[in-house]
């Protein structure tokens, strides 16, 4: 990728946070509407789930394979194609006219999406090539997380109040053409130096292991153990032949080597645990305002804005703490506030008071805040730039598969509790279970951040990026070892 101007690398990232606000846009705009899809479509808990899940789970499972192809046959060719199936996608699901159509609608437009998030990570570290640099661009793309955490509840619930919740994805046209024009006309051609070949097989076993891992999670409350077992084993089988296959292919489309490094290990554990919470939590919220509490969407979203605006508020503060002090603080703060939020509403009953309610929120929203940019800056330092499509691409796997079993483990938990018995009724002690889960997701964070951020961690980073630099040459190498000094203290 050529040299860019200043300016040029400033609209450049603001043309890959355009997409990722319409990707994260969709699933907060979406979780205000559940309550309104679930009536209007006669829908279950566990087909909310689905329309949640089958976003999350095509994302996750094809995220690894489109930061692959960006890296061979171009990142612009492949972010465009995504723009286009994304927003096409976007408008198949407002005119689904039952449940598996929008479920099925929901798959072809997370197709777009999964060309979109890696392959704009990959533009932004090949574009800001500085570490500082690249920590504070960083910074900025998890404020626009903030962003449409906080944009998503209002904007969904002024439309489901007043269109109705197949608006919601209209949101997506606009900001999907707007992003396509301006990435025909300003983001340069990027690829790999040397193009990976595909790996079919490896690709088939990741979706095979997230697929029916996520439906057997989801499906066991109203189908039964027995029902779901054989969807367990093959997640299992798949998992095994991931880890026997993979390492013996010169070019896999997971290199298992990325995992020797604790700090990748680290961030790619912790990505799962805190998007896990994530979606529990949302998940939770929502039915909770709107089933229990009987509000409306739009004041439904107004409730989510003490966890919105912190997060928004504090992300980029996060993104400069990682460039200046490294990532050890931030997955501190993170950790701590996330759990400090699940506990309130696990062991205190937080939802059943405003203070504490609203002091549940904003520590949930401080800690995401603090989150993200750790993770992303930590997963792609330690790589030469050669590979920085897989790397990104796995770092936002974990975070889609993160939140796709954390919808479908909360989601089965408040399944089994609630049962046939009245939401108002039987939420709260229902959920309890769920929000203990997600304790434990914001402590993963805390000690998982901990272990991966000290000395013994970075020299496992500087070892895994000489070996990775020596498979791409010498090039790859010095990329390697000038971006693990980012995450290093100064």
């Amino acid at each position: 990728m050529p040299e860019l101007s200043p300016r040029r690398r400033l609209l450049v990232l603001a043309i890959c946070c355009m997409s990722l606000l319409i990707v994260s846009l969709d699933n907060t705009v979406l979780n205000v509407a559940l309550p309104s899809m679930q009536q209007d479509l006669h829908a279950t808990t566990s087909g909310l789930q689905w329309t949640i899940d089958a976003y999350t789970l095509v994302l996750a499972s094809l995220l690894m394979l489109a930061g692959s192809t960006a890296d061979r046959v171009g990142r612009k060719r492949v972010f465009m194609a995504g723009l286009v199936v994304f927003t096409a996608g976007s408008v198949l699901c407002s005119l689904a006219p039952g449940l598996s159509w929008l479920v099925a609608f929901r798959m072809v437009q997370t197709v777009g999406g999964s060309m979109l998030n890696p392959v704009a990570m990959s533009i932004i570290t090949n574009t800001f090539t500085d570490p500082r640099e690249r920590a504070r661009a960083i910074g900025v793309w998890g404020a626009v997380v903030g962003i449409s955490m906080a944009a998503g509840p209002l904007v969904g619930g002024l439309l489901v109040e007043s269109v109705g919740w197949r608006s919601i994805f209209w949101v997506n046209l606009p900001v999907g053409l707007a992003a396509l024009v301006l990435t025909l006309r300003f983001v340069p051609e990027s690829r790999a130096p040397r193009a990976r070949r595909p790996d079919p097989v490896g690709q088939v076993l990741v979706i095979a292991l997230f697929g029916a891992l996520t439906y057997a999670i989801i499906e066991a409350p109203e189908s039964g153990t027995a029902h779901v077992l054989p969807f367990a084993a093959v997640a299992a089988a798949a998992l095994l032949a991931l880890l026997v296959y993979e390492p013996r292919r010169p070019e896999p489309l997971i290199d298992l080597r990325f995992f020797r490094s604790a700090p990748f290990s680290g961030a790619t554990v912790i990505a799962i645990s805190a998007f896990a919470a994530l979606g529990g939590f949302l998940f939770l919220s929502t039915l909770y305002l709107q089933n229990v509490r009987g509000l409306s969407a739009l004041h439904a979203g107004l409730w989510m804005l003490p966890m919105a605006v912190p997060t928004f508020l504090c992300a980029p503060l996060s993104g400069r703490l990682v460039g200046s002090r490294g990532p050890r603080l931030p997955l501190l703060v993170a950790g701590v506030a996330m759990t400090a939020s699940a506990v309130l509403f696990a062991a205190f009953e937080a939802q059943t008071s405003n203070v504490t309610l609203f002091a549940g929120y904003a520590l949930f929203g401080i800690g995401f805040g603090f989150v993200n940019a750790p993770i992303t800056n930590t997963a792609v330092s330690g790589m030469p730039r050669a590979q920085a499509g897989v790397a990104a691409a796995v770092a936002s796997t974990s975070r889609q598969l993160g939140q796709t079993l954390g919808v479908a483990v909360v989601g089965a938990v408040l399944a089994s509790g609630v049962a046939s018995a009245s939401y108002r009724d039987t939420f709260v002690p229902a959920a309890r279970p769920g929000w203990w889960i997600l304790a434990g997701c914001g402590a993963a964070v805390l000690g998982l951040g901990l272990l991966s951020s000290g000395r013994w961690a970075r020299g496992t980073a500087e070892r895994t990026a000489a070996r990775l630099g020596d498979g791409e040459g010498a090039g790859g190498g010095a990329a390697g070892r000038e971006a693990v000094g980012a995450t290093e203290p100064r």
